[in-house]
């Protein structure tokens, strides 16, 4: 470094350093998040990042407000308050419908996100391989890398994203440490059935494999689809590591509180990572969300019809405009076409949109290992008002980004 006297200026001479880690360079950052960015720039609806526009229940906000005049803003016990597991136990227990112990099986964690990697850390050596469905949420292809595992990608084959057993099972011929299955998935809604978890467990076992889920969507899945916890199926809770988060479900994506759920052996190694990945989850919102795992089954009955109506009032609006998209069987994305536009990249669509349409969406390539272009993905977490703000916007598509042709063949087969 040469700082010339009598001068703020900095030079930068790097003939000597080291380069930096090969494993940082494999990928980008968050395209997810980066839209977010370009959304706010241009003053578009922002309907990539999947975080609500309304307020969480009163009960977590007004005990919130009581949290922050009380004792709660020095460290919390690293895997999670106690009071906070023990509610997290108790719910959980009752919708997997399994007896889970709160010292031994749960830690709580700075998201979903911290969840998934700690759980991949703890699983996956160097050089290990590790099974993820396509298309995927885009954190699990660098959770592989990171720690210095290798992706098996294995599609699910549109139109309704079901995967085929035997390209399944030559993933597992290479003998992967672990499958990742988001469940319900984002970004393509898929609600897995209980026979298709079943093949997956079947292969797990022969082939001695971990399951990692993430499972952060359990309670927004629609009539007539169920969620099947994978860990509740036969011989199945040994090798499970659950994932799940309480962003979603409360509308508390900023609070970042997730959590793991596994045998007390992995437990205790993600605990260990957990420690010195975070410390710890934030104290006073760890108190203030407790009232919310406390909720009868009338809350979660509650959130799945609101879902459903917004999800209803969303689609309507994109039929409505002739648009071709997917229909979610659970969680809160759609996948929208844009073959007709003719654009050779999905995130130059994206941008332009963005400025010129003013409504914000993530593009499809994110997700997708295989080549894919023609698809972008927008939520519908979002007030009424918003959504409808949003096609109201989307009706001067065409004119704003006009057609150029059918463009290549929808690979959602819509």
């Amino acid at each position: 470094m040469l700082q010339y006297p009598k001068s703020n200026l900095i030079f930068w001479e790097d003939t000597t350093m080291q380069s930096l880690s090969e494993r940082t360079a494999g990928f980008t950052d968050s395209v997810i998040r980066r839209m977010t960015r370009i959304s706010n720039r241009y003053g578009a609806v922002n309907l990539s990042q999947g975080f609500p526009d309304f307020d969480p229940p009163r009960a977590i906000l007004d005990r919130l407000a009581e949290v922050s005049r009380e004792d709660f803003h020095q460290y919390s016990i690293t895997w999670g308050a106690q009071n906070l597991r023990e509610a997290l136990a108790e719910k959980q227990s009752r919708y997997m419908g399994l007896d889970l112990d709160p010292n031994g099986e749960i830690t709580v964690t700075c998201g979903s996100t911290e969840a998934m990697m700690a759980a991949m850390m703890t699983v996956a050596d160097p050089g290990d391989r590790v099974v993820v469905f396509s298309p995927f949420y885009e954190n699990y292809g660098a959770d592989t890398i990171l720690c210095g595992a290798e992706p098996i990608y294995v599609p699910l084959t549109p139109p309704d994203f079901r995967f085929d057993p035997e390209i399944l099972e030559d993933a597992f011929r290479l003998r992967p440490k672990a499958l990742v299955l988001c469940n319900p998935s984002n970004p393509c809604g898929r609600v897995f059935t209980r026979e298709e978890l079943e093949a997956i467990a079947a292969l797990a076992e022969k082939y001695d494999a971990y399951v990692i889920t993430d499972e952060v969507y359990e309670h927004i899945v629609y009539a007539p689809h169920r969620h099947v916890y994978f860990a509740a199926l036969p011989g199945m809770r040994q090798r499970t590591i659950s994932c799940s988060s309480l962003s979603k479900t409360y509308s508390i994506t900023g609070w970042r509180l997730g959590y793991t759920i596994a045998p007390p052996e992995i437990t205790d190694r993600i605990k260990k990572v957990h420690d010195f990945l975070t410390v710890g989850a934030a104290a006073p919102l760890q108190e203030a969300v407790i009232p919310g795992l406390k909720f009868g089954q009338d809350y979660y009955d509650g959130l799945l019809a609101e879902y459903t109506r917004k999800r209803d009032l969303f689609l309507k609006g994109l039929d409505d405009l002739r648009l071709i998209h997917t229909t979610p069987e659970g969680a809160y994305y759609v996948l929208l076409d844009i073959s007709e536009f003719g654009y050779d990249s999905d995130l130059r669509f994206c941008e332009v949109l963005a400025e010129k349409v003013g409504v914000g969406a993530v593009p499809g390539s994110s997700f997708f290992r295989e080549p894919v272009n023609h698809l972008l993905r927008f939520h519908f977490a979002k007030r009424d008002e918003t959504l409808l703000e949003a096609l109201n916007r989307l009706e001067s598509l065409r004119e704003k980004i006009p057609p150029k042709g059918k463009g290549v063949e929808c690979i959602c087969g819509i």
